[in-house]
């Protein structure tokens, strides 16, 4: 959920009356609540970032943008050495690593899927606290994920 989805969620809730009011607004605040940051994994905090960004770039084909993903994107939460794959079946993945290399978790997401296409897979591995780089293109009027490091 988008913010301005849950801007316009929060506005209903409060145009809610009746005796089952407090209910309903409880509710809808947990839905609220799941679709945001404070329970989101790494993988979906890029898809975001891509979410954000790919509006910034031009329409014209052959249009170029860089995205920058700092990391950690949350403060003790895959805050070692990362690898991070987009592959062309639509999948993106991080597996977070501990100090010696371990993989620690790992977490997917396919949300990316509505903004970028993946023509071809692309892997990475990045050190503890480097920035991610997304590079996406305008391709046949669609935004194209053409590189990351």
């Amino acid at each position: 959920m988008g913010s301005a989805q849950a801007i316009n969620l929060a506005q209903g809730l409060a145009r809610i009356s009746g005796p089952f009011a407090p209910r309903v607004a409880a509710a809808m605040m947990s839905v609220i609540l799941i679709g945001c940051d404070a329970f989101t994994d790494p993988a979906t905090r890029i898809a975001y970032d891509i979410e954000a960004h790919v509006s910034r770039l031009g329409s014209e084909e052959g249009a170029r943008h860089v995205i920058r993903h700092a990391t950690p994107s949350k403060a003790g939460e895959c805050d070692g050495p990362f690898k991070v794959q987009f592959d062309k079946v639509g999948a993106l993945i991080i597996w977070c690593k501990g100090p010696g290399g371990e993989t620690v978790s790992s977490h997917s997401t396919t949300y990316h899927g509505r903004f970028v296409k993946t023509e071809r897979t692309f892997i990475v591995d990045k050190p503890a606290g480097s920035e991610l780089l997304i590079r996406i293109e305008r391709r046949r009027g669609s935004a194209v994920i053409t590189g990351i490091s």
